[in-house]
Order: structure tokens, then C-alpha cells, then sequence
């Protein structure tokens, strides 16, 4: 259940009540008088863990960049390791490794 914060436009007293979502505000402070408004305040969330700030972005634990970006800003398909010694397959082919 929220937790809203009233101010009394009359005798200038914050009060705060739990209330549903559908339910009514209420019509009254605690003094009695009848003229009341809600207040906004900042939510009350938090971030916990990686992957929140610009500086958890694209780092491998280390401190330092994940990988290079090449040209075009996008990474090759292979992740830009060359396996040496195997054959490369080209459109059409296929490779088999031998037994």
C-alpha cells in the first residue's frame, strides 16, 4: 500500500497516510479543517547490482572495455577471434572437420 503525504492549505500541517490506490483522499487534517492537498515527493526506489550506471556498461570486470568496436560501430559476427588453422567456409560451403 502507498504511502501519501497531505499538507492542510489551513493550519500548513503535513500528515501522511496509507491508502489503496482507488482509495478517496482524505477530507480533513488532524486539526479538523477541510482543506487538503496531496504532495508529491520523490519515489522511494533503489538500484541495486551491475548494469545500472554508464560505468557498468560494456566492461569485462577488470576496469577496462569488454572489446574493440571496428568500423560501421558494430562487432563481427565471430566476436574478432581468427581460429588458426581452420578452414574457413564461404557462402554456400560448408566445412567438415576430418576424423
Amino acid at each position: 500500500m502507498p504511502l501519501y503525504e497531505y499538507e492542510c492549505l489551513e493550519c500548513g500541517v503535513h500528515f501522511e497516510k496509507l491508502q489503496h490506490f482507488g482509495d478517496p483522499p482524505p477530507e480533513t487534517c488532524p486539526n479538523g479543517h477541510r482543506r487538503v492537498r496531496r504532495l508529491l515527493s520523490e519515489p522511494a526506489i533503489i538500484f541495486k547490482g551491475p548494469g545500472f550506471y554508464v560505468t557498468d556498461n560494456g566492461r569485462n570486470g577488470n576496469g577496462k572495455p569488454a572489446g574493440k568496436r571496428h568500423k560501421g560501430g558494430k562487432a563481427p559476427l565471430d566476436g574478432g577471434k581468427e581460429k588458426a588453422g581452420a578452414p574457413e567456409a564461404t557462402a554456400g560451403e560448408s566445412v567438415t572437420a576430418a576424423a
